[in-house]
């Protein structure tokens, strides 16, 4: 029996340990325009709407498109997409602070005086494949 215990051990520790589980989140964006660029990005709370780590972007398809991103660690996370037209890589704004390129986020999330808070439009990502729908406006 020792011995059994001992084969199960060493055999557990020549494994590879904990190969990181990673997740792809599959964002249809719609009321997108054929114009610039469509710019996604995936948030956590600490990062949300700031430096988020994982980012995508691509030439717009007019209705919708789609932008995958993989090896996504699964979690909580926040999904925003915005149609960067001038292609500046940057949501442009007026001279209040109000959008004035097309964006959107994850749950439909919309701000009252600004953006949604995290928890609004916050997903949980697992392993596979999420689906996180947004509709830009």
């Amino acid at each position: 029996m020792r011995h059994l215990l001992l084969s199960c051990a060493l055999l557990l520790a020549a494994l590879p340990l904990g190969a990181a589980s990673a997740a792809t989140i599959e964002v249809r964006v719609t009321n997108v325009g054929a114009t610039g660029t469509l710019r996604v990005a995936v948030c956590d709370r600490e990062r949300y709407l700031k430096a988020c780590p994982y980012s995508a972007s691509v030439a717009p398809q007019a209705g919708q498109t789609t932008v995958t991103l993989k090896d996504i660690p699964p979690g909580t996370w926040a999904v925003l997409a915005y149609q960067d037209e001038n292609e500046n890589k940057q949501l442009d704004r007026n001279f209040i602070g109000i959008p004035t390129e097309n964006y959107g986020f994850s749950r439909d999330a919309v701000g009252r005086f600004g953006p949604p808070e995290f928890e609004e439009a916050a997903i949980e990502v697992r392993d596979g494949t999420t689906v996180a729908p947004i509709a830009l406006h």
